[in-house]
């Protein structure tokens, strides 16, 4: 189901007793008036999309489970939730909720199972917890939680109670392993010591020594200090090079430009070898990390469907500012961005037929399952979209532009808990971002591209954007395709692969339905991938496989290159 929840009928269920809305698409705030069903005894409506604040629910004397988790509810959680006397079990995980756990909980004395964790929760535990006599189960995991762990109660079994991911919080009961408290004092002591007296000194050092630095690049000639990033094994560029090749990065040889810097065309004069030049503007925030990044995962990572890196080049140039750039061969036929959407009017100039796309789309499966699951050091993309996927000139897809890129370092593990080595924050491009990014909060996960993945998909097939105007109040592309889905897919087909199958059905009707079943074999991929549930979609290893079923067994052999004409 996708639609919001009605405001103002359901308040007027007075004698409703149970409802249960979860695992459905939810949108929209919980509706204000759900206090006024004072006969509710069970609501559920998790794993939904509803967003706000949780409204004052202290009317429901007779509520003994309320199931609010796997939301994007925000704010604090009612005090006047307390005054629920009835309460045997309370789930909000997996929020964005805020503010201090209320010490009216003490007031549930019948409760059972309390789960908050994965939300944003501060303060202390509160005291009042250890006086619930009938609590079998806590979860406060995943929190930003401070303070020493209460003792007694449901804290003093190990069993019943997880506060991992809390790094504020100490002491306890011994079989929760928390640091001691006084340690952490010790360690706070020793932390002001450091920044009153140490932190001082060595700064006043490290200032003297700069200005010295200084005075000395001051006095040396000037020189272009290349680095390069790779190694040995990789080409050496100096900016005298990189200027040379695209005539002075001259806006004739621009390709294209980024959130980081632009894209030049150009030939390297002793090679003579066509290269992209990716150039950072590093007067825009985070240009250097992304380029740091992009050298961490390139120098690692080698893949036939990769956007192969010649070098990279860090120096100064000709007016002694830093200088840093990436270096790739050069893609003839561009994005595949260009080949779906005409910039401006939305119409394709160039048009890809199915075998193509196909094509492509298992180019791509292939290396996220490299990326994910068989290099050395398994790596999160975090920007899928048609515009950082390159087509060679026999229109094989290359993925690239790993500049927001994340590691994670259990290479087993595809879960959106993951260990990741990169900061907390939404990472890529509006309509390809996982849903459950939505707040921001959370780390990347592999999950994450396999999202993305489908999106792309759901644009190959369809020849939309995910950001097109028809997706608005709640409807999104994959909405779009799963309400025609399977038998009336034709209705969400690009209008380039409609000709394409009137062309095989008026010569061949078997055709026909070739195309017909491998567009529902694509289109049930993507769906799974955009499931709105991370841990319900496949891993890219499982989709790979199914994308070189799907192409085996649907398309033509020596057609994977030709275009309608």
């Amino acid at each position: 189901m996708n639609f919001k929840v009605p405001y103002h009928s359901l308040g007027t269920l007075q004698g409703l007793q149970e409802l249960d809305l979860s695992y459905n698409n939810l949108q929209g705030y919980m509706p204000p008036n759900f206090g006024n069903l004072q006969q509710l005894i069970q609501l559920d409506l998790s794993h939904n999309n509803l967003q706000g604040d949780i409204p004052p629910l202290s009317n429901l004397e007779q509520l003994s489970a309320l199931d609010l988790s796997w939301n994007k509810l925000i704010g604090q959680i009612p005090y006047s939730l307390g005054q629920c006397h009835g309460l045997v079990s309370l789930k909000m995980d997996h929020n964005f909720l805020t503010g201090s756990i209320p010490s009216s909980f003490g007031n549930l004395t019948i409760l059972s199972m309390l789960n908050l964790s994965h939300n944003n929760l501060s303060g202390t535990i509160p005291q009042a917890l250890t006086a619930l006599e009938s609590l079998r189960t806590l979860d406060l995991s995943y929190n930003n939680l401070h303070g020493e762990v209460p003792r007694n109660g449901v804290f003093d079994n190990a069993t019943e109670v997880s506060l991992e991911g809390n790094q504020g919080l100490c002491g306890g009961a011994m079989d929760l392993h928390m640091p001691s408290c006084t340690a952490s004092r010790k360690k706070a002591d020793r932390g002001y010591y450091l920044i009153r007296v140490l932190i001082p000194i060595f700064g006043f050092m490290s200032l003297i020594l700069l200005v010295y630095i200084l005075f000395l690049v001051k006095k040396m000639p000037r020189q272009y200090l290349s680095l390069n990033a790779f190694g040995e094994n990789f080409l050496k560029v100096s900016y005298n090079d990189l200027a040379q090749a695209t005539s002075n990065f001259s806006e004739s040889n621009l390709v294209g430009s980024g959130s980081y810097g632009s894209v030049y065309r150009g030939k390297l004069k002793e090679s003579k070898m066509d290269v992209a030049v990716k150039v950072f503007d590093l007067e825009m925030s985070g240009a250097e990390k992304s380029f740091m990044r992009e050298c961490e995962v390139l120098r690692s990572i080698q893949h036939r469907n990769l956007l192969p890196i010649i070098t990279a080049c860090s120096t100064v140039d000709n007016t002694g500012n830093v200088f840093k750039a990436l270096v790739y061969e050069f893609m003839a036929n561009g994005s595949l961005e260009k080949w779906l959407h005409q910039k401006g009017d939305g119409i394709a100039k160039k048009q890809l037929n199915l075998t193509q796309r196909l094509s492509i789309a298992v180019n791509i499966a292939d290396a996220l399952d490299y990326i994910h699951h068989d290099c050395g050091r398994p790596t999160i993309h975090c920007d899928l979209k048609p515009s950082n996927i390159l087509l060679d000139a026999d229109m094989n897809g290359l993925l690239g532009d790993f500049g927001i890129a994340s590691f994670y370092r259990d290479s087993a593990s595809t879960s959106p808990i993951g260990s990741i080595t990169s900061s907390v924050g939404v990472k890529g491009t509006i309509g390809y971002i996982a849903p459950e990014h939505a707040g921001g909060g959370r780390h990347p996960a592999t999950s994450d591209d396999v999202y993305g993945f489908g999106i792309i998909l759901l644009e190959l097939v369809t020849g939309r954007r995910p950001t097109d105007p028809m997706f608005k109040d709640g409807v999104s592309i994959a909405n779009f395709v799963e309400s025609n889905f399977p038998h009336e897919i034709f209705h969400v087909v690009d209008a380039h692969l409609k000709e394409e199958c009137n062309n095989f059905s008026e010569a061949k009707k078997a055709s026909e339905n070739r195309i017909h079943q491998c567009l529902v074999s694509v289109l049930q991929v993507a769906l799974s991938c955009t499931n709105l549930i991370p841990s319900e979609r496949m891993n890219m290893k499982e989709i790979a496989s199914r994308m070189h079923a799907i192409q085996t067994s649907y398309m033509p052999k020596g057609k994977h290159t030709s275009i309608i004409p």
